[in-house]
């Protein structure tokens, strides 16, 4: 059985880098695609202590991860390589890092590999990063392709 690799999916050009590079390395074992839905798609606030909650915009952000796993599984068709490797899509709910991690230790994942959009300076430390969140928390080997 070959391996399995984690490759996170949120349509930028950076993702699918790493899917790429996934799928040139990896072929001959299971690449699952996950793209993580924030899990506050959907709620709206009045800044007046009330708001409310739209569950068609979370579907709509389920739906797009959908839509990201069937892209991955054509551009896997177009490389040629699904006569050896499986492409699974998973869609999942929660705060990106956790949610990478959490799914790489319950699906027995052997290597995560993920973009990077490489910020630097104040906007990481600002907005974190969530591909050294991952490295940092990893139970897996994880590579970062930018």
């Amino acid at each position: 059985m070959g391996t399995h690799v984690l490759v996170p999916l949120d349509g930028s050009s950076q993702a699918w880098a790493a899917f790429d590079h996934a799928v040139s390395n990896h072929d001959g074992g299971r690449i699952t695609t996950l793209h993580v839905v924030d899990p506050m798609a959907g709620v709206y606030s009045d800044y007046g202590g009330g708001g409310y909650y739209d569950p068609q915009i979370h579907d709509q952000a389920v739906e797009r991860g959908n839509e990201l796993g069937e892209e991955a599984h054509d551009r896997a068709e177009e490389a040629g390589v699904l006569e050896t490797t499986t492409i699974d899509t998973a869609v999942e709910t929660g705060p990106a890092a956790r949610t990478i991690v959490q799914y790489a230790d319950e699906n027995d994942v052997d290597h995560i590999v993920m973009g990077s959009h490489g910020r630097s300076g104040v906007t990481r430390v600002l907005l974190g990063s969530v591909a050294e969140t991952v490295t940092r928390r990893s139970p897996v080997p994880v590579t970062i392709v930018r």
